[in-house]
């Protein structure tokens, strides 16, 4: 791994709107202390002329944590970023890869990939403002782009721009026919060239991100010679599979997590999330995919889709739910000891 890359960027969960709120990343942390957690996309206008600081509010225990920001001028992105570092971000990351239609309105995500001197200035900017290391989210290229001679030219940039790490989503982002959603399959994802970026800029500290589903891959991927490897839906769909283990066999040390210790782990959180006013379903609806591939998973899931939301719901519901779901199996090895 390269000695500047953070040793929390071997494994990362993406930066993903709607989900990975701060219950989210709390939740998440209770199953790996070890990797780096992402906030939503927050823009630069949000926090510089709309003053909406309270999307900078995170726990202590989500560290290491990065914000992610979008936003396409560079004083706008170094006073964001500014913010971030201020309110305590471990890391500051440009959005260059999103294609929602959102975000190209605004000038910013994916349509920056057409932009690289822009996005070089932004980066240059933020650099100059802040201490902690800003780091930038890319696709290898966007609509007609021919991502063979776009994607050298842009990590280049972010090279001279001091970047300390690039990650780059393997699929080309289409901006003009295809929705988001359908643009998380189509066109297919070309690690191969991303493995050829990886041999060509060797001190360019580089992640790869997107169609990663399984722990196995993301240790695959690590022995390859990338710096990380960012996970996504499969993090939060199935956040056991790829978190649980994440500790142990991503960073050698002698954890495990367990489901039912996740759980009791979100209890504090939940009482003072409720005592602040918040409802249950705002924290379980992270939690739905805890126990997938578990007999009783589909009860869980059940019981806290339907009454998470109920007016007075709290901890004892999660408690029900739990009771659905069958013990976690006894190792082999452990059976074996104990007779």
């Amino acid at each position: 791994m390269n000695a500047k890359t953070s040793p929390a960027a071997r494994l990362s969960v993406a930066p993903m709107m709607d989900w990975t709120d701060s219950a989210c990343r709390v939740f998440h942390r209770a199953l790996s202390r070890r990797a780096l957690l992402y906030t939503e996309m927050v823009t630069s206008a949000a926090l510089v002329r709309g003053g909406a600081v309270h999307l900078l509010r995170h726990a202590p225990c989500e560290h290491p944590v990065a914000l992610q920001l979008g936003g396409s001028d560079p004083d706008e992105l170094a006073q964001a970023a500014r913010l971030g570092a201020e309110a305590g971000f471990d890391e500051i990351n440009l959005n260059v890869g999103c294609p929602s239609d959102r975000v190209q309105s605004g000038c910013f995500g994916a349509v920056l990939m057409r932009s690289p001197g822009l996005v070089a200035d932004c980066v240059a900017a933020m650099r100059a403002a802040v201490a902690v290391p800003v780091t930038v989210k890319c696709r290898i290229g966007v609509d007609d782009q021919d991502p063979e001679a776009v994607l050298p030219d842009f990590l280049e940039r972010m090279r001279a721009a001091g970047a300390a790490h690039v990650i780059v989503h393997a699929r080309k982002a289409w901006l003009q026919g295809l929705s988001p959603k359908e643009n998380r399959d189509v066109p297919p994802l070309d690690y191969d060239l991303v493995r050829r970026m990886r041999a060509a800029f060797p001190d360019l500290p580089l992640s790869i991100n997107g169609g990663v589903g399984t722990l196995d891959a993301v240790e695959r991927l690590l022995a390859e010679g990338f710096d990380g490897v960012m996970v996504g839906r499969a993090a939060y769909h199935r956040p056991f599979d790829i978190l649980g283990q994440a500790d142990a066999r991503i960073w050698g040390e002698d954890r495990v997590a367990s489901r039912e210790g996740a759980v009791r782990a979100m209890l504090p959180h939940i009482e003072r999330h409720l005592a602040e006013g918040g409802r249950l379903h705002q924290v379980t609806r992270h939690m739905l995919g805890l126990f997938a591939g578990r007999p009783g998973a589909r009860r869980w899931r059940q019981i806290l889709s339907e009454g998470a939301s109920r007016r007075g719901a709290g901890p004892d519901l999660l408690e029900a739910a739990l009771a659905q779901v069958a013990p976690e199996p006894v190792p082999a090895s452990a059976t074996r000891a104990a007779v």
